[in-house]
């Protein structure tokens, strides 16, 4: 069961974009606002304060020309958006401003409630900027040796953290060579998958980026990795400079304790 929060009312996208969804649903609990998925089959439900549009879909054409409901706010993703849009946001989608533009929506429930002085009825361009180092350059992460769900989760969670560009590597080619072209403010390596050379990556990463945040992640510091090898690990780990080893799988507050900080 989702936790009651702001309702949103999700119309199209594809299930990669939904899953990405979902966990920014998931991880909103850990905030003071939380959002919730709409559930249409809920007749005695009230419109959701929220409606997100995939402009792509066929469903957007009903939306697109139909007048909003009384308090509701559109959110429209991609191009062709109606003039009532309240928000407009381009593919690939940055989850952090949308985020953003919920709690947005929560500012305008309060303000129609008499509770806030805001005024956000009108379609605005997004407010907030997210992308670069506050010297200018790009805020970037590494993602090394992970399985197609934790790198969804890992990416959505880091673009919470603003930081949009993440670049994945399931080869030790591959990170070395991402690595020569990109500069980084955090890595994350996956110590359990063998066919790559996690350990001298993380030693080339600190390396060539010693103010980055490095994390290691390995089913070895689990509960059932067991008191000896736990040690070992985080002896090998600290010696190497990593800023933290995390078990596997990932555990949310362990990784909002860490990404929090970039």
């Amino acid at each position: 069961m989702w936790s009651a929060g702001v309702l949103v009312q999700v119309v199209g996208f594809s299930d990669v974009e939904r899953h990405a969804l979902n966990t920014v649903f998931r991880l909103s609990r850990e905030r003071e606002v939380s959002y919730a998925p709409w559930v249409a089959g809920d007749m005695a439900a009230e419109p959701a304060p929220v409606l997100l549009v995939d402009g792509s879909c066929a469903e957007a054409v009903l939306a697109s020309a139909r007048a909003p409901r009384e308090g509701q706010r559109l959110i429209w993703v991609g191009e062709d958006a109606p003039e009532h849009a309240w928000r407009v946001v381009s593919r690939p989608i940055a989850w952090s401003e949308l985020l953003h533009d919920l709690d947005a929506v929560f500012a305008a429930t309060q303000s129609d409630s008499g509770l806030l002085d805001l005024d956000v009825t009108q379609p605005a361009p997004l407010d907030i900027e997210v992308g670069a180092f506050p010297s200018g350059g790009i805020r970037r992460a590494l993602v090394v040796g992970v399985g197609a769900e934790e790198g969804m989760y890992l990416r959505t969670r880091l673009s919470l953290a603003a930081v949009p560009f993440v670049d994945e590597a399931q080869t030790t080619e591959r990170a070395a060579a991402c690595m020569s072209q990109h500069h980084y403010l955090c890595g994350v390596f996956n110590l359990d998958d063998h066919h790559i050379d996690a350990w001298g990556l993380m030693q080339l990463f600190r390396e060539r980026y010693p103010q980055a945040m490095t994390l290691a992640t390995t089913e070895l510091v689990s509960e059932q990795g067991g008191w000896w090898r736990r040690r070992r690990m985080r002896q090998h780990t600290q010696r190497l400079g990593v800023s933290a080893v995390l078990s596997r799988p990932l555990q949310p507050p362990a990784i909002a304790k860490w990404l929090d900080m970039l």
